[in-house]
Order: structure tokens, then sequence, then C-alpha cells
């Protein structure tokens, strides 16, 4: 039943169907190659799958704010917010393991004698793993609450989001909130015993973003595709005609919001694990606005689209800063002015023109 329903997702368009089933198959076969032998010529190295786990988590991130923003017209410039949460949750865990028996460096380092309070329970996987999807989600929802009740949106609504983002910043940065300050987490060694950096937890940590990417995705086309979707398409489009309609709108963007949030979660507890670090430099408002970039180069309200974008930037910034660091922040800055000008829905919306001329074409004969 589950699978039938999938396929009706994609009823109408069967070589997009396959091409996106082709896609997420690639991805979740090809960190195989890295338990082959390192001379065989189709060997994967640590640098190239840490790399492709690296993109998928931002691919995971850029489907959540497409969510809000793509669906639901609402702008977030603080979600490196939310995936850095989801990554300190899981960070906690991970420090906890390399010292069991002992407090973390840093708190021992700052002469702290007992573990905070928040940090209780942070030894068991099924905790950590809790507060992934609890922390990202209460927070996104408390000020989801307020900001949707006082009906502040559009560009208010952008720069709340920026200034939320880089409070949470500063706060961070201070070693007294015991996460550990500029610094943050990093010196992981294992994960439930198996060591962090072996080819197996490599192989399994980018096979489960791989899976997770797939899952998110394909839960949000269905979700797009209930009336909730449309409801959320009216929002965009015009939220007051719609609360005229008798619509407690509020609610509709305050679940979208949280959703988004818990996603970009996830994807931050996947990341942390692979990369072997997360600091507040993660929340950065250049992170956030980043992400934006991705959404809005690929396509926003397709779904596909911020995949393409996040693989894309990520893919081109990964060269760029070691080939020409000096001219990524330029090239990335004209990326999104060209895109912003030429391209209004991104590289799925030129494919769709390309296919909407080539139909009129071959109408008209040509």
């Amino acid at each position: 039943m589950i699978i039938s329903n999938v396929l009706k997702l994609f009823a109408g368009n069967k070589w997009g169907a396959v091409s996106i089933a082709v896609s997420f198959l690639i991805l979740l076969l090809l960190p195989l190659l890295h338990l082959l032998p390192s001379d065989s010529a189709f060997y994967l190295s640590a640098y190239w799958i840490t790399l492709l786990g690296k993109i998928m988590c931002f691919a995971l991130v850029a489907l959540a704010l497409d969510l809000v923003w793509g669906y639901a017209g609402i702008l977030s410039l603080g979600h490196g917010l939310y995936f850095a949460l989801g990554g300190y949750c899981f960070g906690m865990y991970l420090m906890r393991e390399a010292s069991p028996d002992a407090l973390p460096p840093f708190m021992v380092f700052l002469d702290w004698k007992a573990l905070p309070w928040y940090w209780t329970g942070s030894q068991h996987l099924w905790w950590a793993s809790l507060l992934v999807i609890l922390v990202p989600g209460l927070v996104a929802f408390i000020f989801g609450y307020f900001a949707f009740r006082s009906k502040i949106k559009g560009v208010y609504f952008s720069i709340i989001t920026q200034a939320m983002t880089f409070a949470a910043t500063l706060l961070f940065f201070r070693n007294e909130t015991g996460f550990g300050g500029n610094n943050g987490f990093t010196g992981f060694t294992t994960i439930m015993g198996y060591s962090i950096t072996s080819p197996t937890t490599r192989v399994v940590l980018c096979m489960l973003t791989a899976v997770s990417l797939m899952l998110c995705f394909v839960g949000l086309r269905y979700l797009m595709s209930l009336p909730f979707g449309r409801v959320l398409g009216a929002v965009r489009d015009s939220e007051n005609r719609l609360r005229f309609l008798g619509y407690r709108t509020q609610w509709y963007k305050l679940t979208a919001w949280t959703l988004s949030a818990v996603i970009a979660g996830i994807a931050g507890a996947l990341y942390v694990p692979q990369v072997g670090i997360i600091n507040p430099s993660e929340m950065g408002a250049s992170n956030s606005i980043e992400m934006a970039v991705w959404v809005a180069m690929g396509g926003r309200g397709t779904l596909i689209g911020p995949l393409l974008g996040a693989g894309i930037v990520n893919a081109a910034k990964s060269y760029f800063t070691v080939a020409y660091p000096e001219v990524w922040l330029l090239l990335l800055g004209g990326l999104f002015i060209v895109v912003t000008l030429f391209l209004p829905y991104g590289i799925v919306g030129l494919f769709k023109q390309l296919q909407h001329s080539k139909f009129f074409a071959k109408r008209e004969g040509k």
C-alpha cells in the first residue's frame, strides 16, 4: 500500500520519477565503494565519502527550507540555528562517548567539577536522538507561535529570524553555556562503541544520510499532495483571502515551520559525526543565507530543486575554496544575482521553460 501511494505521487511524470529513483539509488550505493581495496580504480577515498555525506546533509536542510519558503512563502534566514541545534544535541552524545568516565576535555580545561543539568542522559544514543528532534522542534514552535500569532511576515519575519540566529551564535560562543565556546565539540572517537573513522562506520553514516534524504523527500512530496499542501500554497499566494474564508492560517504555518526545523535538526545530527566538528559558526548568519541561495538556485517550491541547488553550490564551493579561495564569495554573490534576475524559478524552472518551448515548437511543426 505504501509503495502504491508513492508510485501515485509520480504518476504524472514517469521519466522524472525514474530519474529521481536512479539518483537516490546511486547515492545509496555509492558509499559502498569506500570498502573496496585502496588500489582499486573504483575506490572512494575518505575525503570523497565525507564530502558526499556533507552535501547530502546540506541537501536535507535545503529540503526543509523549501517546505516553508517554497510552499508557504515564509523566507527564513535562520535555519542554520535549527541545523546547529540538532548537531549540538548529537555532539553531546559523541563527547560523552569520547570520555565516558570523565568530563569532556573543554570542561576540564575550564575547571568544571560536574556536568550541567542539561547534559543529563546525553550518554544514551536514544536520548540524544530524541533531543535532536525535540530541541529544534520546541524552539521553532515557541518562536513560530508568537511570530505567526503577531502576524509578522515578509521581510520583517526574515530579519527577525536572522537576528535570532545571530543572538544564538553569540550565546554559544560563551564558554559558560557548556557547549565548548568558540571551539565547540570536536575530538570524537566512537559512536555506539565503533570507531567513528573506520571505513564501515563512514559507509553506514553516509548510507543513513541517503536514506533520510530519500524518506524526507518522498514524505514531503506526499504531504504536499494532501489538502494541507494546497492550503500552504494558498497561504503563500493570498493569506488574507484564506483567512477570510475561515482558515486559521497560523496553525498551518506553525506546523510547516516546526516540521521544517525538525528536518533541519536531523540534518545537523547526521552532519556532525561525518565532519567531526560542530561549533557556533555553523549557526552563523552567513550559513543561513547560503541555505537560501541553494533553494533559490535549484528552484523553490519544487522539492527536487533545492537538492540540485545544494549539490551544485556545495560541489563548486569545495572546488573553488581550495583552488581559488579569493573569488569564491564573489562567484557566489554573482550566482545569486544571476539566478534572481534571469532564473526566478531556478534550474528546475529553466528545464520547464525548455520543455515548454520544445512542446510548442513540435505542435507548430518547427
